[in-house]
């Protein structure tokens, strides 16, 4: 159990014990489907745990020059990059830093598979493929929405790919089951199995939720082990991002104010809903805080606020056991992933600290945020 009072408010608080216990279960599923799973930065980059992380996986995967960066100088290996636009002055580094590069278009692959060719056999080229089929409901998280910008279709593809595609890389899913992937790899087997005799791997990338409690696990090595002996020759990836750091931490923070209007009470704390956990007003999704009970049920109802000028940075209605005061903490689960990648400085209001809860139940603050923070971003 973590000790709050060895922490400062607000703070992201990552536990060591259950970040390890998510990695030894995606390294059992890699191990006995005989796959590669790697980490994707998109969901989480707290480059100061990746020492943890090596001692499970080998690899990530980078969306833009500065996640390749952070892969190869932090991680300690060089990326596999996807962005669905690379720029011609970033797209040196890019290469440095990769290991896989993959191609939204074939028309970005045209342009620079050239520069690959000439200046790297250790890289692998892949192309994106959208197998226009997806089972995430909101649209905001679905990469196969109709008028996607994200990949190229079938009938897109020539008979022949063009010189140096190695791979296919897909993303359809979101917090997704193994039963989802199952009928998703009907139909991108369906349509794109008859290129598969020339390609080397298949990336299937992230969305895939295995460490979520009611997740089956089983039936993924299965479907997985059934692609690998339908198609023998192909390296198989998977690229996860929120399945690493599900439920592995919490956010911390204390109430600054309690106001009341028109008979709604709401408890005013020191951490916003639009600066620090955007998603909750994106997706939206209802976060789950400790002690509580969600909903207007109850004697202590409050609306939770945050502390930016947003009028609409306010999330739900809590029932407490307690009445709230000034200085209680409130806790945040499973703020770790999508969290800290997505932070602003909207308003000036700095960012949570981010620390980690050893194994061995010792505090270690990785980084605290001061006003210098916000003055360089604006400079």
């Amino acid at each position: 159990m973590i000790d709050f009072s060895q922490f400062p408010s607000p703070c992201y608080i990552m536990e060591e014990e259950l970040l390890r216990k998510n990695l030894s279960l995606i390294k059992s599923v890699a191990d006995d489907a005989e796959v590669e799973i790697i980490l994707a930065f998109k969901s989480f980059a707290m480059w100061r745990s990746f020492p943890i992380f090596r001692e499970y996986i080998g690899h990530s995967t980078a969306s833009s020059l500065y996640e390749a960066r952070l892969a190869l100088e932090e991680f300690g290996s060089r990326a596999h990059t996807y962005s669905p636009a690379y720029v011609n002055q970033e797209f040196d580094e890019i290469m440095r830093c990769s290991s896989h590069i993959t191609f939204n278009s074939l028309s970005q692959y045209a342009h620079f598979y050239p520069r690959v060719k000439a200046h790297s056999e250790s890289i692998s080229c892949g192309i994106r493929i959208n197998p226009e089929y997806s089972e995430v409901e909101t649209e905001l998280y679905n990469p196969c929405a109709p008028g996607t910008r994200f990949g190229i279709t079938a009938d897109l593809l020539p008979q022949e790919l063009p010189e140096g595609v190695d791979g296919f890389h897909c993303h359809c899913h979101c917090e997704s089951s193994s039963y989802e992937l199952e009928r998703t790899l009907q139909h991108v087997e369906e349509k794109f199995a008859r290129w598969f005799p020339q390609i080397k791997w298949l990336n299937l990338g992230g969305g895939h939720l295995m460490t979520r409690a009611d997740y089956d696990t089983n039936h993924l090595i299965a479907l997985l082990k059934g692609l690998k002996e339908r198609h023998p020759h192909l390296h198989i990836i998977l690229e996860p991002g929120s399945a690493f750091t599900w439920q592995t931490g919490v956010l911390l923070s204390e109430v600054v104010d309690v106001v009341e209007s028109r008979g709604i009470k709401t408890a005013i704390l020191n951490v916003s809903f639009t600066c620090h956990m955007p998603d909750c007003l994106e997706m939206p999704y209802q976060p789950v805080v400790r002690g509580a009970e969600h909903g207007n049920e109850g004697k202590n109802v409050y609306r939770l606020g945050g502390n930016s000028c947003l009028s609409g940075d306010y999330m739900g209605m809590w029932s407490f056991d307690r009445e709230l005061k000034i200085g209680d903490r409130v806790v945040f689960e499973d703020m770790i992933h999508y969290t800290m990648v997505k932070t602003n400085m909207f308003n000036g209001i700095h960012h949570p600290a981010i620390a980690l809860w050893t194994k061995d139940e010792k505090p270690v603050i990785y980084k605290k945020f001061f006003y210098e923070d916000y003055r360089n971003r604006m400079s």
